[in-house]
């Protein structure tokens, strides 16, 4: 043990992140116990051998043959479990109490309910009677729902990652009955195979190492959480950046973009494929600056980066062409064979990089993109009261009533059954979804090396569909409109298949990032042409309909997990609040949504909420000598690690976030809250300077937020005027209509007393403008930068063309 935890210990400083569901496996424990069992896998399980998952909801102990602590639960992956022969506790007091009192470690397992291992490893081994005797002898085990406890994830993830290079989901850990981790690792087989250790083998040899080396176990472990405690709260030797650095980090961030992108089929790196919004957004930002200084040729080589990516995303089987939204990654290079679950984060922060791809080019295929994504939600993901579901597993039945799931069974499709489905226009369909009789996963050696689907095909667009309309002989819009009716009968026969599972709870971080989406959707979209048309499963609504369900979301996050006595958030909902309280990424993504909710036009109360959130997640989780926010409160004592997170992956860290929350909150007041905000921004971004400067790549969102705040005057735009009119509303559309992330967007009626009030006390100068230049009949926008604003504009038109022109001063 001693060598291993020096391995752990130069690994430290790397700060590992989990790149996927599963990447690897990994168990190493005494000497006695040394042979590390890692397998990267390739392909997929045969998930034909999975049987149907136990059911969402408690039922009476009377129909199953065993019943487990979980069933009292609200969290769906939890009650997925609670009729396993295992004898599962949550995670609480009550096991922590029990396995000190019989002196047993702990098995604790740690997945979320659409995680296609974790069901996996659940029929194959917690279904299994024999692994459950070892298991209910010899520990006791926990289940812990990832998406409801980050925190406890955190800690373990974080020390499988430390310690052997890899991580995710099952994370399959053994601690000491005072929660130190002991080993661990991700997916393990029941029996063993290919000279590495099956779980039951496992449990076996940690049973008898727990007896026979139990003080070097409990030793390593206190020493591992110590070493992870240190590297991972890092403090800042000062409060700034050193001033060439931010310009730099976004430079090294693109260029090590630009060397790992795939100039065939896009994207950064190579398969698995993950949609990672935050590159784009760092590849975007990058492209702004180099246009900005006069480099045009290279701000477009940039641009092109993104947009074929985006371009072969949308056109890839990662997207559902049938009934819109993505799915959470491609196995292949080519973005055709997902993984089929549908996470929520994924869809908010993908519209938003559409929605910046359309105001940067006017080109329809974005904003219909946005438009597929957000109809996704509202259609199938929100709930009667306005909030967002969190996911859709990438399981369900072939059949109804069939005791066996599928991956992707949903969504698949044989020639055969398009051909009886489509009648006349299946060839025209069949041709433009790449669908063959034999099925269609042979593009790339890793979209199905295990022959999974065999004679289905995943829907994949390979052909320009103005040459496809060309060789019908059809108008580019009747052979468009024929898809769409295509889709839609494809849709009506697919939506009376066995659903996948739902996963309803409500996490208050990812309908941040959702209602951030649905709100820019709703005034950006209003730049698409007059006229414009859309086809299945687009349904194209008025843009106003997704600022009314942002708000919706918004109000039911306020009314079911906001104390507003404590001006306190919970993290998740489900049959009412978890257990667990609002962690950083819930108030920074929260905030980051509420700003982008008042910015597009809404009330001023929700601007006000993301003040004194912004006020409450300072004094939860800021680290006020050494800078940057820790990811929970620190007030759970079974919590051993408080973690400074700065990785920017699937979803960005709340750090990053929480730094561009602050340079929009300090440009919006004046005098010491501006300086407050901005003063702890730049703290913030030195806890992480060795990060920025040798690490670019791992943190783009971060990267973009230091060259913000080094931008040396943020654009303000001013609207004056009655809010309750269309002139308004296009002003604002106006206002939103070009990329610029350095731009603040305050909206004002001066005959609102309490608007007025608001403003006086956090900017006096933007009440004094109001007042100077309220007109009764008009709507009057300034743009002021540099202490200087323009003369008046009162016409959508003049005030695009002003935000079009180029300022000096910013680099």
């Amino acid at each position: 043990m001693v060598k291993l935890f020096r391995l752990s210990s130069s690994l430290l400083g790397r700060h590992f992140f989990s790149t996927g569901e599963l990447s690897s496996s990994f168990i190493r424990t005494t000497e006695y116990l040394n042979y590390p069992c890692s397998s990267a896998f390739a392909g997929r399980f045969h998930t034909h051998k999975v049987l149907a998952m136990a059911e969402t909801t408690s039922s009476s102990s009377s129909s199953h043959s065993h019943t487990n602590r979980l069933s009292a639960e609200h969290s769906p992956y939890l009650l997925q479990h609670a009729h396993n022969p295992v004898n599962w506790y949550p995670w609480g007091e009550e096991a922590f109490a029990e396995a000190r009192r019989r002196d047993v470690p702990i098995f604790l397992s740690i997945g979320y309910s659409t995680c296609h291992w974790c069901h996996v490893m659940e029929v194959e081994s917690f279904e299994d009677e024999e692994v459950a005797k070892l298991l209910n002898d010899s520990f006791v085990s926990m289940k812990v729902d990832r998406e409801e406890r980050p925190d406890v994830d955190k800690v373990y993830m974080t020390f499988v990652q430390a310690l052997y290079g890899g991580g995710g989901w099952p994370l399959s850990v053994f601690l000491s009955p005072d929660l130190k981790p002991l080993m661990g690792g991700t997916y393990f087989p029941p029996d063993d195979k290919y000279g590495r250790p099956g779980f039951k083998t496992i449990l076996r040899k940690v049973k008898d190492a727990w007896f026979s080396k139990r003080d070097m176990l409990v030793k390593s472990g206190a020493f591992a959480i110590e070493q992870l405690s240190e590297a991972l709260s890092a403090s800042a030797s000062s409060k700034k950046l050193p001033d060439e650095l931010p310009q730099n980090a976004l430079r090294l961030c693109a260029e090590q973009l630009s060397q790992s992108y795939d100039s065939q089929y896009g994207g950064f790196g190579s398969s698995p494929k993950f949609p990672r919004p935050v590159e784009i957004q760092l590849m975007l930002y990058h492209s702004k600056k180099l246009d900005d200084a006069g480099n045009y040729s290279e701000s477009k080589k940039v641009l092109q980066m993104v947009f074929l990516t985006l371009q072969c995303m949308a056109r890839g089987g990662i997207h559902d062409h049938i009934g819109g939204g993505f799915h959470r990654y491609s196995v292949d290079e080519r973005w055709h064979v997902p993984h089929f679950e549908k996470m929520l984060y994924d869809q908010g922060q993908l519209v938003n990089v559409y929605l910046d791809a359309f105001s940067i080019t006017n080109d329809v295929f974005y904003s219909s993109l946005s438009r597929d994504i957000l109809d996704y939600l509202r259609r199938d993901m929100i709930g009667p009261e306005g909030e967002i579901f969190s996911a859709e597993d990438a399981d369900s039945a072939e059949h109804e009533g069939d005791k066996k799931k599928k991956e992707g069974a949903f969504y698949t499709w044989t020639s055969q059954e398009i051909d009886d489905i489509l009648g006349e226009h299946s060839t025209l369909f069949k041709d433009c979804y790449y669908v063959k009789p034999l099925g269609n996963c042979d593009l790339s050696r890793m979209s199905d090396p295990h022959d999974e689907f065999k004679g289905k095909n995943v829907l994949i667009e390979l052909t320009d569909t103005s040459a496809l309309a060309r060789k019908y002989g059809l108008p580019l819009e009747k052979y468009l409109d024929i898809l769409g009716e295509c889709r839609q009968k494809l849709f009506d026969v697919r939506s009376i298949r066995p659903r996948p599972h739902l996963d309803d709870k409500v996490i208050v971080s990812w309908n941040g990032l959702a209602i951030s989406s649905l709100a820019r959707a709703s005034k950006i979209l209003m730049g698409e042409a007059e006229g414009t048309k859309y086809n299945f499963p687009v349904a194209g609504c008025d843009p106003k309909e997704y600022m009314t369900a942002a708000e919706k979301a918004a109000s039911f996050i306020r009314r079911h997990l906001y104390n507003e006595q404590a001006r306190r958030l919970e993290h998740s909902f489900r049959n009412g609040p978890s257990k667990a309280p609002g962690f950083l990424d819930d108030y920074a993504f929260l905030i980051s949504g509420l700003l982008d909710l008042y910015e597009v036009g809404g009330r001023i109360h929700w601007l006000v909420w993301a003040t004194e959130l912004q006020n409450k997640q300072d004094e939860l989780f800021l680290d006020r000598e050494g800078g940057g926010y820790f990811n929970t409160p620190g007030e759970d004592p079974s919590v051993l690690l408080r973690v400074k997170e700065d990785h920017d992956g699937a979803e960005p860290s709340g750090n990053s976030v929480s730094v561009i929350n602050l340079i929009r909150l300090a440009s919006m007041m004046t005098g010491s809250k501006s300086e407050y905000y901005r003063q702890n921004a730049e703290h913030l971004l030195a806890v992480f300077e060795s990060r920025l400067k040798d690490m670019a790549m791992a943190v783009p969102l971060m990267c973009c937020a230091a060259a913000m705040i080094s931008v040396p005057s943020h654009k303000q735009i001013v609207l004056v005027g009655h809010k309750s009119s269309l002139e308004f509303d296009n002003m604002l559309a106006a206002a939103h209509a070009s990329y610029d992330p350095n731009r603040t967007v305050i909206h004002i009626d001066p005959t609102d007393d309490e608007e007025m009030e608001i403003w006086e006390g956090n900017n006096s100068n933007i009440a004094l403008m109001a007042r100077n230049n309220f007109a009764a009949d008009k709507v009057v926008a300034l743009v002021c930068q540099n202490f200087t604003c323009s003369p008046p504009v009162t016409d959508p038109t003049s005030l695009k063309a002003l935000l079009l022109k180029k300022h000096s001063s910013v680099v």
